[in-house]
């Protein structure tokens, strides 16, 4: 713990850039796993409720319900897919596809570019971190040979302090280059789940369409009969 003090102090114009790198990524971290949170939706609580809203009220009704919800499952790919209902199945799948491709997926993998970048930045910062320390401990070395004095005994410390900046460096790149692959598997999954979704929307409004059929003629006949008993008076 001494030795790293002393990295801090001597060596400060290194360690602050690596702290703040450090600190920078730690947000960043933490904010994109709200943002995952925020995008999840669970599936087995929400599909009863809208099929219910779909069923009672349409699919103008069962969009509304969708927008109103936090998780990207209703409120982008089940909206896009409601929206085009009426043009048929494969117009509600090309919706579908273009809301992934376009909104679902660039927010999903927002800021990971950005964890990602930090991670290779700090690592190169540590070592020109290291061999700037070493170049100035060498030159040490070769003034006290110079003068008379011990050379590499005298600079053991200083060879010690050079090395906490890779040490630095890869404490901050290893955590967040595992993170990014655990962000970028949860993406792949929930890619995954969309997919499914977006096959589960379209068979609910199949099923929904043939009691929409259904409903109308019923609806056409109490018109009907009831025009003929207003005609009869």
């Amino acid at each position: 713990m001494h030795a790293f003090w002393n990295f801090v102090q001597h060596d400060w114009y290194f360690a602050i850039p690596m702290f703040g790198m450090s600190f920078a990524a730690a947000t960043l971290v933490v904010w994109r796993l709200l943002l995952n949170m925020n995008a999840r939706t669970n599936l087995s609580l929400f599909l009863p409720e809208f099929q219910e809203k779909l069923r009672k009220e349409g699919a103008e009704g069962a969009m509304a319900f969708c927008q109103a919800q936090k998780g990207m499952i209703p409120r982008k790919l089940f909206a896009a897919g409601l929206e085009t209902s009426k043009q048929g199945t494969a117009a509600m799948r090309r919706a579908m596809a273009n809301v992934v491709e376009l909104e679902i997926l660039p927010d999903l993998n927002f800021l990971l570019p950005t964890i990602l970048a930090i991670a290779k930045i700090a690592t190169m910062v540590g070592l020109l971190g290291t061999v700037i320390s070493m170049i100035n401990t060498f030159s040490e070395i070769g003034r006290a040979q110079a003068a008379g004095a011990e050379g590499v005994a005298s600079q053991a410390g200083a060879i010690g302090l050079a090395l906490f900046a890779t040490a630095m460096g890869l404490i901050t790149a290893i955590p967040l280059v595992f993170t990014h692959v655990l962000f970028k598997g949860w993406i792949a999954n929930f890619e995954v789940r969309m997919k499914g979704a977006a096959q589960k929307l379209i068979l609910l409004v199949q099923a929904a369409k043939p009691a929409e059929k259904l409903a109308a003629p019923a609806g056409t006949a109490q018109a009907a009969t009831a025009q003929a008993i207003t005609a009869q008076k």
